[in-house]
């Protein structure tokens, strides 16, 4: 059963969101203003630290400017991306998945495009029904959560596994399985177990909650196995008129970034309580802290290994354009020249 927000109501949501930032749709505005859409999970992080220790405003004062940065909290990529192209936000931050499908959707129009990684992160899909070893193990009685159905990162990872499990023209045979669920309310479901929620492709620290909490609960998926290495699950992107019209704005975005990159890596302590504070979370420290420092978590504002993905979208057609390399659908920067 899919479960899909329907037009009306995800246009309601982004005049709502408009509403919250004091902003209307079509409202410009001048450098040293900046809105910013997140979502959920320690693979917002840098994001996180960058409000908290005020990088952003920071740097913005080294291009002249006393930016204001206004914060937004939406949950999937197909929010995010309406509030994208409502102009209700400025920077967007989501997955892989939904920068390509409004690359793809925006191009050669607004022209949307990656401005930055949030780091790499592996993401597990996580079941609590011991019966499911594989991806190959799920039957038409299961129900796997993700953040978005078809769109979010979580959603392409798992049809790129289903095309490598059953061929290309499979691609899409488990998203009759999936349902869109906040990842909160999807680790909910997965610890206490007996309900239709039986699986959940989520991101850290959920999934090491799901872990921790629920004896049954074991990993299916991880996807850097998928992905064929450590890779940037979850990036920011931006129109085109944005960054053209913004410059200072955006370098002091992009270079507060990086600030708390390293600030997170000098103090992975520090920036566990920043992420307890910022998000009112209730995770329990210890676990959180080993999140943050575990080997196979890399903070980093440069992409990487997100091309295998974007040529797998346009393979089985759900992008139209094709890019050529991994630089087609992020834009030119020194701070990411690095990437992949």
């Amino acid at each position: 059963m899919h479960s899909r927000t329907g037009k009306g109501a995800a246009r309601a949501l982004v005049a709502a969101l408009a509403v919250s930032l004091g902003i209307t749709s079509a409202s410009a505005h001048a450098e040293g203003t900046l809105r910013i859409a997140e979502q959920f999970g320690v693979v917002y992080l840098l994001l996180n630290v960058a409000r908290d220790q005020k990088f952003i405003e920071q740097e913005g004062k080294k291009e002249g400017l006393d930016i204001k940065v206004d914060w937004a909290k939406l949950s999937g990529g197909s929010s995010v991306n309406d509030a994208l192209l409502s102009g209700s936000v400025d920077i967007a931050a989501a997955g892989v998945g939904p920068l390509l499908t409004i690359w793809d959707r925006t191009h050669g129009r607004q022209n949307v495009k990656g401005v930055a990684s949030l780091g790499n992160f592996p993401y597990y899909l996580v079941s609590n029904d011991p019966r499911v070893k594989t991806i190959a193990d799920f039957t038409d009685k299961d129900r796997i959560a993700v953040p978005a159905v078809g769109v979010s990162v979580q959603s392409r990872i798992l049809q790129y596994a289903a095309a490598k499990q059953w061929g290309d023209k499979e691609y899409n045979r488990l998203d009759k399985l999936t349902q869109a669920v906040p990842h909160p309310d999807a680790t909910a479901a997965l610890i206490a177990g007996g309900t239709e929620i039986n699986a959940h492709f989520g991101n850290p620290p959920f999934q090491q909650q799901e872990l921790a909490g629920n004896p049954k609960a074991h990993i299916v998926l991880n996807s850097y196995d998928v992905l064929g290495g450590p890779s940037s699950a979850t990036v920011l992107y931006a129109t085109e008129k944005f960054r053209s019209e913004n410059p200072k704005t955006y370098r002091a975005f992009v270079a507060g970034l990086a600030d708390a990159a390293r600030y997170i890596t000098q103090h992975p302590e520090q920036a566990a309580d920043i992420y307890l504070r910022v998000n009112n979370a209730k995770i329990d420290r210890d676990l959180l802290v080993k999140v943050i420092k575990d080997p196979s978590v890399q903070f980093k504002v440069a992409p990487q290994n997100t091309f295998a993905l974007a040529q797998f979208m346009h393979r089985v057609g759900v992008i139209k354009n094709e890019p050529k390399s991994w630089q087609d659908y992020f834009f030119s920067d020194p701070a990411t020249k690095d990437g992949s």
